[in-house]
């Protein structure tokens, strides 16, 4: 590897560059072991297996040493590592290049080129299968069991080089090391399975090795030869009675790794020497779960066959059922359904496969657990599928939700819905706030209330600026005349939201919204006391403090804000076109005031008002706020109609 290459990988991190250098040294045909110094433990390449529960992850096997520094810096490959590094690693290219990974005294990663040293003759022979030469070094008295730093032996050297010949000339000469252990508790025996030499594992086997000896994560040669899905190695384990129920660190059993990988020749074989099916690992997994968690859909009716529990549960009150909804996996689903497996077994937050299969989006699988799910289940807790069809965007599952009678209007519990500063309730809260116009019409036209939230989602939608949104929420009835109970103020809060959207903003008068209210001001046409900065307490957004005991803020100081007042000549002309006789203050006068143009407006407000105005608002009062909202679809003449909404100017009277 050119130095240069260096520069590719210096955004890796230190995890990546671990596993970059696992998948290089594995395509060489061996890893060897030097036993002049430099370390080469021999790194086991590990199969992804599925993922598991939430509050679980799966278990790490042999794998070179990791470190909680995230920091990594690759440089020259030919760098001195400098004072204070500590060698951590060496690893072989495809090429056949060791490089060494160091820890620099900085906490930081540098890997450099290892430098040659000069190979132990007897691991040479080995290495060339060199049975004569081995047995000419014997007769001169060197020493075959000494260990190199990692704890190996040569007998460790030839079994996991596959070099059976050796294996047999090494044994005969001191049979007692056999079951010799590494500094990682590895076997002779446990090399061999590990890179599947099959004939040194059958000579050893026969030779008396142990075969349930395990390595330090307390994984047997059995584990491990089912981890590399290796069938005939596995009948020979099982054939000199290796243990079939081990439990290795974290919990699982040979059964387990065979089922991870869907293999059921290795399953059977492991059943048929006595393996339990219901052994759960330390996170409450049995194989039978984990076969529905990674969507192993014939070693699942395998394990069903011979009497699996099908309503298992992990330890995170996870089902078979729950997990194969949760990762999609429609075969598994149905063949659990099949055989009964309970659709109201809650995990431990309180969900239902119903509301994971919600959440994940399958409107298959919704479909198939909606007959099996007990509505009442669903209500006790807390929250619906359809909240969380709605926060993802599933509108999909949505449709079907509402299809299948489940109540659009449903709220969530306290507990829940105090978890939102917001205090959001329904799932319509939801889509409004996705700006989901679809799935918004979906729940309307179903019959969702608009006003149920303390935060009317008439709001958020005037926030956002949407009038297809706010058309549609007032088209249902929404009330345009919200207040926020966290923000108090004089005047509705939809027209703070819309000061700067004029076209929305006389939308909002159109279907009832409350003008009038923006000229109330106590000050009147006396001193008005500098604008303040209001800043509510933390507690205040949580509900904990009576929002009552603060003063509501006056339209006259909103639109004095920097943000608004530019906007406040035209925001003030559009107001008066909804109300009558009413009294200017003294500072949205000084506005007026504030720019030329902006005189004809101060005029329109002086007193009285026109006949045909208060003829319009008389009109429009006797209307009422429900009636305007509705006044398309009511009995009144076209002329008229466009006059209450003030429109008389295109056209003629």
């Amino acid at each position: 590897m050119a130095s240069e290459d260096y520069s590719v990988y210096s955004g890796l991190t230190e995890d990546e560059l671990i596993s970059l250098a696992v998948e290089r040294s594995l395509t060489d045909a061996h890893v060897s072991v030097d036993y002049a110094g430099h370390s080469k433990t021999p790194i086991v390449q590990m199969q992804s297996r599925p993922p598991i529960a939430d509050s679980i992850s799966a278990h790490p096997h042999v794998a070179p040493p990791a470190d909680d520094t995230p920091c990594i810096t690759l440089k020259n490959a030919r760098t001195d590592p400098g004072p204070g590094a500590r060698k951590c690693y060496s690893f072989i290219d495809s090429d056949g290049q060791q490089y060494a990974a160091w820890r620099r005294y900085d906490g930081s990663m540098l890997v450099t080129l290892d430098p040659e040293e000069p190979l132990d003759p007897v691991v040479k022979a080995i290495k060339t299968g060199a049975v004569s030469t081995l047995i000419e070094m014997a007769k001169t008295g060197i020493c075959l069991t000494k260990q190199n730093k990692q704890g190996w032996i040569f007998l460790h050297e030839a079994a996991y080089r596959g070099q059976t010949e050796c294996l047999k000339v090494l044994l005969k000469l001191d049979h007692k090391v056999i079951n010799a252990r590494t500094f990682e508790d590895e076997t002779p025996l446990f090399l061999a399975v590990s890179f599947e030499h099959i004939a040194c594992t059958q000579w050893l086997l026969e030779s008396g090795a142990d075969p349930d000896i395990s390595n330090k994560e307390k994984e047997t040669p059995l584990y491990i030869a089912c981890e590399r899905q290796n069938l005939d190695i596995v009948q020979l384990i099982l054939k000199f009675k290796g243990k079939v129920n081990k439990i290795c660190q974290q919990g699982y059993t040979a059964l387990h790794e065979a089922v991870w990988r869907d293999n059921l020749e290795i399953c059977h074989a492991l059943l048929e020497a006595g393996a339990d099916i219901s052994i759960p690992n330390k996170y409450g997994i049995t194989p039978l779960f984990a076969a529905a968690q990674g969507g192993c859909v014939n070693v699942l009716r395998f394990l069903i066959r011979h009497g699996a529990d099908v309503n298992s549960q992990a330890a995170d009150g996870a089902t078979a059922l729950y997990e194969s909804s949760k990762n999609g996996h429609e075969e598994v689903v149905k063949i659990l359904l099949s055989r009964n497996a309970n659709a109201n077994i809650c995990a431990r937050g309180g969900l239902l496969p119903l509301h994971i299969a919600a959440k994940r989006g399958n409107e298959r699988i919704v479909s198939m657990l909606i007959p099996v799910t007990s509505k009442v289940l669903v209500r006790h807790s807390g929250i619906s599928p359809l909240h969380l069809a709605a926060e993802r965007n599933r509108n999909e599952v949505l449709e079907t939700l509402i299809e299948a009678g489940f109540d659009v209007n449903a709220m969530l519990s306290h507990d829940r819905s105090k978890m939102y500063e917001d205090r959001r309730s329904t799932a319509l809260y939801y889509v409004i706030c996705n700006n989901n116009t679809e799935a918004a019409t979906m729940l309307l036209e179903a019959g969702a209330n608009p006003n149920l939230d303390t935060f009317n989602p008439l709001l958020i939608a005037v926030r956002q600026g949407c009038i297809r949104t706010v058309t549609l929420l007032i088209e249902h009835g929404a009330n345009v005349n919200a207040y926020i109970p966290t923000h108090p103020t004089s005047f509705p809060a939809a027209i703070m939201f819309c000061m700067k959207y004029l076209t929305l903003l006389k939308y909002l008068l159109d279907n009832g919204c409350d003008a009038q209210s923006c000229f109330h001001c106590e000050y009147g046409s006396g001193p008005h006391p500098p604008i303040k900065t209001y800043h509510r307490p933390r507690d205040d957004i949580r509900y904990n403090v009576d929002v009552q005991d603060y003063i509501p803020v006056q339209f006259c100081e909103i639109i004095s804000t920097p943000s608004v007042s530019r906007w406040a000549g035209p925001i003030i002309d559009v107001l008066l076109d909804y109300v009558g006789n009413v009294q200017l203050c003294a500072r949205l006068i000084e506005h007026l005031d504030s720019y030329e143009d902006w005189s004809v407006i101060k005029e329109k407000s002086i007193l009285p008002r026109p006949l045909m105005q208060l003829c319009r608002l008389k009109i429009l009062s006797l209307l009422g706020a429900e009636r305007m909202q509705l006044m398309d679809s009511l009995p009144i003449p076209g002329r008229l109609l466009k006059f209450l909404r003030h429109e008389e100017r295109s056209s003629q009277l």
